[in-house]
Formats: structure tokens, sequence, C-alpha cells
């Protein structure tokens, strides 16, 4: 049973990270009025029901509150904190909000002397990262990828280190050091090659608890405990002070926090530790995390309630969300939107006369293409002028159209010897989108935009968007990031009505109009034969101007398998006009290169 306040305010923190989850209720002068732990609620380990699960949990302690203050772990992108939103309105219904990541609210619960002071979160726990904030809201962060991929510093990297020293200096002395013995009593094991069946069942939380064997061995002098703490000192050391100086000038004065269980714990390693900020930010003040940071996301929610807005994300990145480029699009005029009147009774017709309407449908694709033949003439001198002087080619789609795109560019190293990276596809959503759809990954300019920027898209190369309404808000920030790198842009599509502003549209448009799918609305019919037409054009007659096609062989394609090698075989026959058997000896003497087979055979047949 809680107290309310005078005035009934009730304000609720939230912190959900991937141990625990903490709620604190206060009122506006921060007076505690309850606080209880409930299970982890890291949002990349939990499904919306979990998720749902987690809240409900929580509002039937805290049933009634002003405006809710959420930090959680994972929460890294906007998608994330409008997934939290969206859930949360199930649980509490209208009542305000401010959502953020847990390294957010953790900041917020500094009591700082100066409030344009930068802060720098410097944690290390079962993982680890560095997280820096302006006063006017700039931030940075460092790590945070993970035990696979980051956690300089943290208990689990300890840890895993302590494991893997043991084993190499037993290898290399012979001798079994204090930190294994330790290891071993620990784990109830008897012996080192028990270590190896433990650590494949281990989980992360159970490895870095190994942390703690370290610490006692480096105290009683272990060299290899000390190695190992020496160099996790200095990772997290080097971080923090590399998030300061993204943020801030060489003599501003900055707030190093240190927060997370292994330096909060650990007093002499988080000595070791702020001795070498000192060393490497003459200046910088250093102090730990007095308050939970569920306290952080009170003081968000006193702040939410104060303002007009009644839900509110706190960003995790630098400046605001840029904006990206739509056309006007006006589903009437969109054939993709309207409804096929040949197919109004497609639900009561029998087999045949539905398969003879389908086929039908499909049929005219071919047509409406040739009318559209002069600018996929031009799409295929475009790539193929790209391909010759060392660019690159990138499809970029959602749905069908990004499956298609993947396609086409996956077939070209086998069929023309291509480099991988030649021809890429990119999917919204990544490779998880290529056999089930992510939500609202179509939706996200930004994350196309994205894509783009981490490919090292440059001048060289070509953005070509598939989207079968033209509209995709994934393709137009591929074409936007792709536009302002210089690349050359292309977008295909099925939507000729499209309306695209003077100056803000790609270089070259390929719109055919397929008229409405059978099936309104599923553009995985006409609108993706029609693609893998447009696609099939575009990468093979680039191919035979870049002389990977002599006749139409190919005389480029990779022979990976018995049925490749045959055609192989086939193919030097054509050209030479010799015996299977020395086609076959030629191929073998070039590395099954078809090219260097053929070319080969030539030259002995030219000495002759």
């Amino acid at each position: 049973m809680t107290e309310t306040t005078a005035d009934g305010q009730l304000f609720l923190g939230i912190e959900a990270g991937g141990t625990r989850t903490v709620a604190i209720l206060a009122n506006a002068d921060l007076k505690l009025l309850g606080r209880k732990e409930f299970g982890p609620a890291n949002i990349r380990l939990l499904s919306d029901e979990a998720l749902e699960k987690r809240f409900i949990e929580i509002a039937r302690e805290f049933p009634a509150v002003s405006a809710i203050g959420v930090g959680m772990a994972g929460a890294r992108e906007e998608k994330d904190r409008k997934r939290i939103d969206r859930i949360l309105s199930k649980v509490w219904g209208t009542v305000k909000k401010k959502i953020t990541h847990d390294l957010e609210i953790a900041l917020e619960a500094v009591e700082a002397k100066d409030s344009r002071q930068t802060k720098i979160l410097v944690l290390s726990g079962t993982g680890s990262c560095c997280y820096g904030r302006t006063h006017d809201g700039k931030t940075v962060k460092l790590g945070g990828w993970g035990h696979i991929l980051g956690d300089k510093g943290s208990g689990y990297e300890i840890g895993l280190r302590g494991l893997k020293a043991i084993v190499y200096y037993y290898d290399r002395d012979g001798d079994w050091s204090e930190l294994g013995q330790r290891i071993l009593r620990r784990l109830l094991l008897n012996e080192p090659n028990q270590l190896i069946d433990w650590v494949m069942r281990a989980e992360k939380k159970e490895i870095a608890e190994l942390a703690i064997e370290v610490f006692e061995a480096a105290k009683a002098r272990d060299e290899i405990a000390r190695d190992i703490l020496k160099g996790a000192a200095h990772s997290l050391a080097r971080d923090a002070v590399s998030c300061a100086r993204r943020l801030v000038r060489k003599k501003e004065k900055v707030l190093f926090v240190m927060a997370g269980s292994v330096l909060l714990k650990q007093r002499g390693f988080a000595n070791a530790v702020g001795k070498l900020l000192r060393e490497s930010s003459p200046g910088g003040e250093i102090t730990v995390l007095q308050r939970e940071g569920a306290w952080g996301a009170v003081k968000l929610a006193v702040s939410v309630a104060a303002s007009s807005a009644v839900s509110e994300t706190a960003r995790s990145d630098q400046g605001a969300e840029p904006e990206f480029y739509l056309p006007e699009f006006i589903p009437q005029e969109s054939p993709t939107e309207q409804r096929n009147p040949r197919s109004i009774n497609l639900h009561k017709l029998s087999m045949l006369v539905g398969v003879e309407l389908v086929l039908k449908e499909e049929a005219g694709v071919a047509s409406a293409l040739l009318r559209e033949k002069k600018k996929i003439a031009r799409a295929v001198k475009i790539v193929s002028d790209a391909l010759r002087q060392g660019g690159r080619v990138f499809y970029v789609g959602a749905g069908t159209s990004g499956r298609l795109g993947v396609l086409d560019a996956s077939e070209c190293p086998p069929t023309f010897r291509a480099d991988p990276q030649m021809i890429q596809g990119i999917i919204a959503g990544g490779q998880q989108a290529l056999w089930q759809a992510v939500e609202g990954a179509e939706d996200d300019a930004a994350g196309g935009a994205d894509a783009i920027g981490f490919r090292g898209v440059s001048e060289k190369d070509i953005v070509i968007g598939i989207a079968a309404s033209g509209r995709t808000p994934f393709i137009w920030g591929a074409i936007a990031e792709g536009r302002k790198r210089g690349a050359k842009t292309m977008l295909i599509c099925f939507n000729p009505a499209l309306k695209i502003e003077r100056g803000m549209g790609p270089d070259l448009v390929i719109a055919p109009n397929l008229g409405p799918e059978v099936l309104t609305g599923s553009t995985r019919l006409k609108s993706g034969t029609a693609t893998k037409l447009i696609l099939n054009a575009i990468s093979t007659l680039a191919m035979v101007r870049l002389g990977k096609v002599i006749s139409n062989l190919m005389v480029d394609l990779n022979p990976s398998n018995i049925k490749l090698r045959d055609r192989a075989v086939r193919i030097v026959q054509e050209l030479t006009g010799v015996e299977a058997e020395r086609a076959h000896q030629s191929l073998e003497e070039n590395g099954w290169v078809v090219k260097k087979a053929w070319k080969s055979l030539q030259r002995k047949r030219s000495r002759r």
C-alpha cells in the first residue's frame, strides 16, 4: 500500500535491465513512496507478449500514477521506444510517459554540482559500456554491443579472460595457477579438462561471476589475475576518455560517473580506473553512482508530467532525427491499390478458371515492360558503366521487392563469376526479413539511409530502390543517402501515377503500368514478376557488356558443382569444337576458369 501526495501526483520510474527490473514510486519532491523488484526486461530479449506481462506485473503494484519514466536495456532505436510506448499504453492507458534506455536514466540519477557539466557514465557490470551526454543533449556511446562483440572491461570479459589465461599458462608452463585452483573450487570441478564441458553450457552470467575469483586471486598476488585486471582497467579508462573527447574540448571539465556491480563492489579496481582517468583527463571529476537508475526514470516522469506532451521518447543519438522526402501518394490513382474488375469473383471461380485468370494477368507483364524498354536499356548502360569503373550496384527493397533484389544479387557470382561485392542486395529488416516480416522495417527511412552509409557507398556506385508502390520510406531513405554521397540512383516501381517533386527524385524512374493485381494489393504477383524480369534484364545485359558472355554462353560461370562443371565442358566444346575429354582436361589445367580454358585451346590451335 503506497501513500498519496497532497496534490495526488504519483510518479513511477522503471529501470528495466537484463538482470532485473526495478520500479520506484515517488512524489514530485522525489520522496520514496514504494519500491519493488521484478524479473529482467531487455527489449531485445522479450516478445511483445512477455514485455506486456512484465508491465502488467508492475501495474498491479503501482496502478494509479500521474506519469511514468522508463529506461530499458536494449532500447537503442526509435522503433524500440515506439514499441515500448505502445505496450505501456495498453497497460496504463493515456498516462503521460517518457521512454529512453537504461544508460540515460543512470545519468539522470546523478546529482551534479554543475548542471552544465558533461557527464560520462563508465559502466562495468556483467556487461560494460561508456555513455556521455552534454548539458544540451549531445550524446555519445562506446560499447554496449553485448558479450560476443564488446563488453570490454566487464565482469563477463574478466571472467572469460580468466578462463582462457589459466588454460594457456597451463599448456605453456605445465603449472596450474592460483587462479586456476580458485576457479575449479568455485565450479566444483576436479581437473582442467572438465572446464571444456562446463564452458559449453555456461551462460553469460555464470562466466561473469568468475570475475569474483579473478579479483580474489589478484588480492593474493596472482600475476595472471593482476594482468587481466590491469588490461580491463585500461580498456574502461580508454573508452571513457574517448567518449569525453568526442563530446567536449580539451580544457572543459567532465564528470566521470562509475556504475555497475564491478566498479561499485571492487573498490581497488575502481580506484585503478579512476587513476587512469585522472592521468588521461586532468581536471576531470570522478564520482560513483549513488542512486540506482530507477531514480533517473522518476525524474523523467516528473519532467514529462509538467510538459504538454502525452508521450516523449528521449533520443540516444546526436541531434534530431533527419526527415526524408516521400513522394505524394494517392491510393485511388495507384494500380497497386486498385481492384481488378476481372477478379471481383475470385473466391467463386472454379480451379481451372482461376488458374487461367492468374496466368493471363501474368502474361501481360512482358508487354507492359516492353513499353519501358528505353528506360531499362538506360539502366543497363548506367549499371555496366559503373561496374566497368569499379563501382558497385545496390538493390534496396522491402518485403517481396527486397527478397527479389537479394535473389538477383546472389545469382550473379555463380552465373558470371562476379565478385559478390559487385551487385549487393539490401532488404529492410536485414537477414530475418528474407523469410518473415519484420515489423516496421519498411517504414524506417533512417534505416535505409544507414544501410547505404554503412556499405560505404560513393560516387562510383549505383543505388536502385525497388518498391511496387514507389513510396516505401526505407527505399527513399536509401535513395536520399545515395544522392547525398554522389551515387547514381534509380527507382523501380509499378505506380506511374507517383508524383515526385523536381530535384527530389532519383536519376532514373522505371514505372510500368501493370494494372491492378488479381488479389488487390498483393504485389508479390504481377509486380513481383515484373521486378524479376527487370532485374534479370539489368544484371544479365550489364554482364554481357562487361564481356562475361560470348555468343549466348556463360563464359565466366563458376563451375562449383557437378552440373555446372558439365555445363562448363559443353561451353568449351561449343566455342572450340574439341571433344569433351579435351575440354575437360583444359578446364582442369586452367582451374576450371572457362575463359582461360577456351583461350588456351585457341592458342594451341593457332600454333599448328
